[in-house]
């Protein structure tokens, strides 16, 4: 199989980053290439997440690669952490969304949110990889409106009592701890960490997915689950709190789908120099190249907008609708790149000797969660006009 970690970095982004942002980005596509990329196919037919990559993943600051250094993160800044998010989805988006449901949506809300003892107690063993975490915000009825959960959660004096579901839920079969967002009785948002093991608290996972087939899914279920007060995230409260962590999924998303489309376009490339027709290479035809010169124009805007809203967020200063616009134009993009790109490898495309279908798959489900397509269209509508289109 050819050589999928060309760079392709056609307007001299990489100027702009520090020797250190380069060298963490390059030692994990190194390792990545080794000892994922060979067997990424084969897990994702069988709809199999690789455990055995856990430990390379943590290895690589791919848990938490901006959570302090106190608490067992990497301690490094934004832009690194999108550069790892662009690697890992350049080999598979379910890939990328294990790491970054780990950093972006447990480790995130416990260090910013979370007392001295819930981030001593969960972040090292979230950094090290000894613990997988999940996210439950979603619920079977209530997805892009999420302020409409159900979840509800009772003060029972000695302690507190959770009811409710939560689905597509990523990590959620092999996760240790779930940070859950539920209604108190007050019908205010709270965030609680419900662990493995507490009487009446299941994760089953989900099966006959066509995308994310890599990436484990599942449910999340209490009956009646009891759960220690000191358990309750107290540093912040409200909608807001969930929706700040999605923003740092969101970022990293948008660099994410870079990476998928990077993969695309480097394999129509090399194709497109290799397949011969009518006595010439199909890259040497004009609508061969129409579509390769607009896959890398499309990639360099995405790659320029992304670094900006990292430069930005690494000052404190990108705003939610910031995020949006970068998540939703840059998973886009990457559709687009993947549906040209499979044209150029014609029915090759459809096989798994290449990428193409896989990302392609991918993408359709990351084009949708974490805000759909549509939602983000809205939020940046809202943003510029100062109307609000939800309601």
């Amino acid at each position: 199989m050819a050589d999928r970690y060309e760079a392709h970095d056609y307007l001299l982004l990489d100027e702009f980053l520090t020797e250190e942002q380069k060298l963490m980005r390059d030692s994990l596509r190194a390792w990545l290439k080794k000892d994922v990329s060979p067997i990424i196919e084969d897990y994702y037919e069988r709809a199999e997440f690789p455990t055995q990559i856990v430990q390379g993943l943590a290895d690589h600051g791919c848990f938490g690669p901006y959570i302090p250094q106190e608490y067992g993160g990497a301690g490094l800044d934004q832009i690194t952490y999108g550069l790892l998010m662009q690697e890992l989805e350049r080999v598979d988006s379910g890939i990328r969304s294990t790491s970054s449901v780990q950093s972006s949506l447990v480790m995130y809300p416990i260090w910013k949110y979370g007392s001295e003892e819930q981030k001593q107690k969960f972040l090292p063993k979230l950094a090290s990889g000894e613990m997988i975490g999940c996210f439950g915000l979603t619920e079977p009825d209530h997805g892009s409106n999420p302020g409409g959960m159900i979840t509800n959660f009772k003060d029972m004096g000695d302690h507190y009592l959770l009811n409710g579901a939560k689905m597509w839920i990523s990590n959620s079969p092999i996760a240790g701890v779930a940070v859950v967002w539920a209604k108190n009785e007050e019908g205010r948002v709270h965030g609680l960490l419900v662990e493995k093991g507490m009487e009446g608290f299941t994760a089953p996972e989900m099966h006959g997915k066509h995308s994310l087939r890599a990436s484990i899914t599942g449910e999340l279920i209490f009956d009646n689950v009891k759960v220690p007060k000191e358990n309750l995230l107290p540093g912040r409260n409200g909608l807001g709190a969930p929706l700040s962590c999605l923003d740092s999924a969101r970022y990293g998303i948008a660099w994410g789908a870079i990476g998928a489309a990077l993969d695309c376009y480097d394999s129509a490339l090399r194709y497109s120099k290799e397949r011969i027709q009518f006595g010439k290479p199909i890259g040497g035809f004009q609508l061969t190249q129409k579509k390769l010169a607009e896959m890398i124009t499309e990639i360099s805007k995405a790659q320029a907008l992304t670094l900006r809203v990292g430069q930005l967020r690494e000052e404190g200063r990108a705003t939610s609708a910031q995020i949006s616009m970068a998540k939703r134009n840059n998973v886009d993009m990457a559709l687009k790149v993947a549906r040209e790109a499979r044209q150029i490898h014609g029915g090759m495309g459809i096989t798994n000797e290449y990428p193409i279908m896989r990302h392609m798959a991918n993408l359709e489900s990351v084009v949708t969660y974490e805000g759909t397509h549509d939602i983000h269209l809205l939020i940046t509508g809202l943003d510029v006009t100062g109307l609000n289109a939800f309601v």
